[in-house]
């Protein structure tokens, strides 16, 4: 067989075929191009060969490998982004699933475990070497069990439950549609025979080390690619190395399939944000991501026709996990994308995704596009947090609605505090209430802001949450209590600038003056004006400031007043009646009362207070 370049970069060449040995390198039946199309599976492989130099290299790292070690990590990652050869293949997967440390360390006996399997097998008349044999006398003493209750067994007995001949069932109907043109599984030859009684066992012992899993679809394909390239044992090792891990399919297999089906989502979110033309395109043809996700997250891609990428891609799933599987289903879709946009039927969509073609599957376009294609962890962990808030909110719907209108909040509950988030005014218990989304963030901001109305209304005395006092402002000296202050407050220097700018001065509108006349008066701080303490009122009855603050508590002075009116001190005669001065806007219920006077809270003589109704375009 001819070989090639060791660049990724070469061209896509077909090599030859030794059509006298009846089967390809890597062990599948030749067929006719006729045949190939349905039996979906392409002899004409174009992956680079390493040089020996390289081998040689690959086989000094073996030797040496340390897989905490980030050297090794990166060099193993060089080799496989060259090309692993097969016949290290196994060697390297035995590395990086580390293999031999999870055999020393468990307790486990794979020898023993097939005894015991074993025993009931033959007392059943069942043999792993007979799987035509096995599956009738399964399914037989799996009808029988169902029926009649079975005597109880000391727990010493090797036994098997009925749930265990269920599992074997399964296992031994699996093996007649795993791989069956590959010469390990077809067939009546020795190989064969030998082959799918290697698979059995380790399938079986599998569902006996992990009962909470036990089999799964997929399981079979995936132990048979490990059959092909290591030991019996070493293949079972290798299957709990990937299923166990969190690093690799731990979050695909598990008994009732919801694992699988939580991925699928997680994909369909990563496909919707990298790709939403075509993942628009796709749900509009009608095809969901279980449809096509499944069967490529459980077989990892097995079935595609060209086996030099599937042995590439499997390359990379030992090397980064889960992740990468993610990358290897973004990459089909990237390079899927232009057929699948201009199909209008389902009937040829989902064909095209379950088949991929022969084409786009080759290791030489398939490799590139992978090793472009990046998915970080954080990006699937955003996506699953996506998937999980869609999943809450429903169950938080579902649940809402299934609750009878007698058990639903109502405003005795919110008064009495049983729900903090639920609104407070009594005008809202009048209003049918309105189902939320409790995964929604603006809905949550919105109820947090509430709330905080809420709370604020109540420390406040009953006060409205829609004229609640703005921020104060912190005094610009570091060390230092804010000074309190009746009105604003402008120097000197910007006054003078103010009136060489400004000639005019602004008018008030109508409904300037009804929207005003609404709303309690309040100081240019946001301070309002309707009490205030002893020591506020104090301060302010003596000096220009009093005086400005008395004719304030009077009458409302005309908008058009000029500044120099202000400071000159001229105020009119007030109009009778009792006046309340506006309060000192540090008197909020927030903070304590002011104990007496104190040199801090002394006018500056550089400041100039200019009540409410004077704006800043007023000052001349």
């Amino acid at each position: 067989m001819r070989r090639r370049s060791s660049s990724s970069t070469a061209k896509c060449t077909p090599r030859r075929r030794n059509d006298s040995l009846g089967f390809d390198e890597f062990g599948f039946a030749l067929s006719k191009k006729k045949e190939q199309k349905l039996q979906h599976r392409s002899h004409d492989y174009s992956y680079p060969q390493p040089n020996t130099v390289r081998v040689k290299e690959l086989c000094e790292l073996l030797s040496y490998w340390n897989g905490s070690s980030f050297i090794c990590r990166n060099q193993i990652e060089r080799f496989i982004r060259i090309g692993i050869p097969p016949a290290l293949r196994g060697q390297v997967w035995k590395c990086l699933l580390n293999t031999h440390t999870l055999r020393e360390t468990s307790s486990f006996s794979y020898q023993r475990c097939l005894r015991e399997i074993r025993e009931p097998l033959v007392d059943l008349g069942v043999s792993e070497y007979s799987i035509l044999s096995a599956i009738a006398t399964l399914n037989e003493t799996e009808n029988e069990m169902g029926t009649t209750p079975s005597p109880p067994q000391p727990p010493e007995a090797s036994v098997l439950s009925c749930s265990d001949v269920a599992i074997f069932r399964q296992i031994a109907l699996d093996l007649q549609r795993s791989f069956p043109t590959h010469r390990s599984l077809m067939g009546e030859s020795a190989e064969a025979i030998e082959g799918q009684a290697k698979l059995f066992r380790v399938l079986t012992a599998y569902a006996r080390y992990n009962p909470h899993i036990g089999y799964s679809q997929g399981m079979s394909y995936i132990a048979a690619v490990l059959l092909m390239n290591l030991t019996e044992e070493e293949a079972f090792w290798a299957l709990v190395a990937l299923l166990e891990t969190p690093k690799y399919l731990s979050g695909l297999f598990d008994h009732s399939m919801d694992r699988i089906q939580h991925q699928a989502r997680v994909f369909h979110q990563l496909l919707k944000h990298r790709k939403p033309l075509l993942s628009q395109h796709i749900e509009d043809l009608g095809v969901s991501s279980l449809h096509y996700v499944m069967p490529w997250f459980l077989t990892l891609f097995t079935s595609l026709p060209c086996w030099d990428s599937v042995l590439a891609v499997w390359d990379v799933i030992m090397l980064q996990g889960l992740s990468a599987v993610f990358r290897v289903g973004l990459a089909l879709l990237q390079l899927l994308e232009p057929r699948l946009l201009q199909m209008t039927d389902e009937a040829l969509l989902l064909p095209t995704l379950l088949r991929v073609p022969v084409e786009v599957s080759q290791h030489c376009v398939l490799l590139p596009a992978l090793w472009g294609m990046e998915v970080h962890e954080w990006e699937i962990d955003c996506m699953n947090g996506l998937v999980l808030e869609e999943a809450s909110a429903g169950h938080h719907q579902q649940g809402t609605e299934n609750v009878p209108l007698t058990q639903q909040p109502n405003t005795e509950d919110v008064r009495t505090g049983k729900d903090p988030l639920a609104p407070a005014p009594a005008e809202d218990a009048k209003k049918p209430a309105k189902k939320e989304m409790g995964g929604g963030a603006k809905n949550v901001f919105s109820r947090i802001l509430r709330v905080a109305r809420r709370l604020l209304g109540e420390v406040g005395g009953g006060q409205s949450t829609e004229s609640q006092p703005s921020p104060q402002k912190s005094s610009p000296s570091t060390g230092r209590p804010p000074r309190a202050r009746t009105s604003s407050s402008l120097t000197r220097v910007q006054i003078r600038s103010r009136k060489k700018s400004q000639k005019g001065t602004f008018q008030r509108s109508a409904a300037g003056r009804s929207r005003k006349a609404a709303l309690p008066s309040q100081d240019a701080d946001g301070g309002e004006t309707d009490a205030g303490t002893e020591a506020a009122l104090k301060r302010r009855s003596s000096g220009p400031v009093g005086r400005v603050a008395r004719r304030r508590g009077s009458h409302h002075p005309p908008r058009g007043r000029s500044l120099r009116l202000l400071r000159s001190g001229t105020r009119p005669a007030p109009a009778p009646g009792p006046s309340t001065p506006p309060p000192d806007i540090n008197d909020s219920p927030r903070t304590s009362p002011v104990r007496g006077p104190s040199p801090q809270h002394r006018t500056s003589d550089h400041t100039i207070h200019v009540p409410e109704n004077v704006r800043e375009s007023q000052l001349i």
